[in-house]
């Protein structure tokens, strides 16, 4: 990691905005089997693959390192005591030693803070469970990572082969600090650098990078905000054009009478899953195969997003019908878009997220995914030209605002406003694109990767579905005080899939005809 690396305005947030009620983290529970004739110890062979590969991922050895008086957002920096012990443990199942009780088990400890002392990750190893599977409950928070720098961490933990691949170890650097006299020279040069090419936009959209000093003290974060603003300045002017752009084609959108129809629709109803949420949490996983969602996201002329988001709200409306609690209007979900360009694989916090209608009004399970298909391009269309703006807003540095959203933030927590306020969206639904091969770990196979996601305060049930292999992998966590067992919505899944599979499938007459 070698010099401290400052948070982008989007990754400190998630720090900020991080109460007990609200852990910040995201994490997997991962399944896998182990080979019949197995021998060794896994959880001591799996921490030992790890221990050699934590180079790929720097990140799991940086540390968080505050500016003085919380005026800047933190840095990331080395941690020098930093010791895998404190990071990877063999956790212990109750009998039946069975997924459900694993289930509950993560649901618990997602609950639980990381410690802000050192780097935030923590893996828990569970052995011993039924039909020689492992259980791996990794958690890690939301300031290092998204899905796309997951990348780096999936390559560190798995391998395409029972045997695990040998990556070279890194070779050590030398750290070397700039002087201040050395500061001083390069900012003349930049300067220079920035009066001689004015605004070209094709270079200022690139951006300059001017020198930092990389010191904790007061003068120095003084000094390298001033460095920042200044780029960030010459990166704002070059992109003015864009977001120009983006806001007109906005104020048209909005100003469309077609679109207003589309804004009415993103409006969400008040429901018993948008209230404050307890430091509890309940969580629960279960698969559908891939190729057959896909199979009826074709049939249905959409995307296996808008599939995911039909099974979705034929289970929260199933489950709210059964409360007694289901809204007349439809409801809505929000659903996180990465901002990612292909190949980047920098480990931040890189998405933003569009307001999706969930047709949870419509009974007949092949209307609303049709209606789901319509809403969900229009939710595009509207949501486009802000992900140009995006970018600059992410990256935007107030001296002082840290303390400030730290306060905001536990005043939200503590005033239960979001019991008063109307929802922003109804529920979460996110989707992870994931791996088609087996994956191996230290010998093992895995068989499920189950997301273990983020509830907040008003969005109290979070939806995050990965794809492995042929399968869909849905992990359900909500605030154990709305709703108490998850595992009630696992299991009405399978019964909502088949019903939205046989409202897709041709007719028999059809089969026949083409069996003839």
């Amino acid at each position: 990691m070698g010099d401290a690396k400052k948070l982008s305005s989007m990754d400190a947030s998630f720090l900020y905005l991080e109460t007990p009620e609200m852990p910040m983290h995201v994490g997997s529970m991962a399944i896998f089997r182990l080979p019949g004739d197995y021998q060794g110890s896994f959880f001591e062979e799996f921490k030992a693959m790890i221990a050699s590969r934590l180079h790929v991922a720097p990140i799991l050895k940086a540390r968080l390192e505050k500016a003085p008086l919380d005026i800047d957002h933190p840095s990331w920096v080395e941690d020098d005591q930093f010791d895998i012990d404190r990071h990877i443990f063999r956790g212990s199942l109750p009998a039946p030693y069975d997924r459900a009780t694993l289930e509950r088990i993560v649901g618990w400890m997602h609950a639980k803070l990381l410690n802000r002392a050192r780097p935030l990750w923590e893996f828990y190893v569970f052995e011993g469970m039924k039909d020689n599977e492992i259980g791996l409950y990794s958690k890690m928070h939301h300031a290092c990572i998204d899905g796309g720098a997951g990348a780096a961490l999936t390559n560190m933990i798995y391998d395409v082969t029972p045997i695990p691949r040998k990556i070279e170890p890194q070779t050590a650097r030398a750290k070397v600090g700039q002087e201040p006299r050395d500061i001083a020279a390069n900012l003349v040069d930049s300067y220079q650098l920035l009066w001689t090419q004015p605004f070209d936009a094709s270079a200022a959209a690139k951006g300059i990078d001017l020198p930092r000093s990389g010191k904790s003290d007061l003068g120095s974060i003084l000094f390298d905000n001033a460095m920042f603003q200044i780029e960030s300045a010459v990166k704002f002017a070059g992109n003015i054009p864009t977001m120009f752009k983006s806001v007109s084609e906005m104020v048209g959108k909005i100003t469309d009478p077609k679109s207003r129809d589309s804004l009415a629709s993103m409006v969400s109803p008040s429901t018993i899953l948008n209230k404050s949420i307890s430091s509890e949490r309940s969580f629960a996983g279960v698969s559908i195969p891939l190729s057959r969602a896909k199979a009826v996201a074709k049939a249905a002329g959409g995307k296996l997003n808008d599939v995911v988001l039909a099974i979705s709200s034929g289970v929260v409306r199933r489950y709210l019908k059964e409360q007694g609690a289901l809204p007349t209007k439809s409801m809505t979900a929000a659903v996180p878009i990465s901002l990612r360009e292909e190949g980047n694989t920098d480990a931040n916090n890189q998405v933003f997220g569009m307001i999706c209608s969930i047709a949870s009004n419509i009974e007949d399970p092949k209307a609303r995914l049709e209606a789901i298909i319509a809403q969900s391009s229009k939710s595009k269309e509207m949501s486009h030209p802000l992900r140009a703006l995006m970018p600059q807003i992410s990256n935007v540095s107030m001296l002082g605002a840290p303390i400030l959203v730290q306060i905001l933030a536990l005043l939200y927590s503590r005033s239960n406003l979001s019991d008063v306020l109307p929802p922003a969206a109804n529920i979460t639904v996110s989707n992870v694109p994931g791996p088609r091969q087996t994956l191996y770990a230290a010998g093992a196979e895995l068989l499920h990767i189950f997301p273990v996601s983020i509830s907040t305060h008003g969005l109290a049930l979070n939806i995050t579905v990965q794809s492995y292999r042929d399968q869909l992998d849905f992990g359900f966590i909500s605030g154990a005080n709305i709703i108490p067992h998850v595992q009630v919505l696992c299991d009405m899944l399978p019964d909502e899939f088949a019903a939205l599979e046989a409202a897709f499938a041709p007719p028999a007459a059809d089969l026949k005809s083409v069996a003839s």
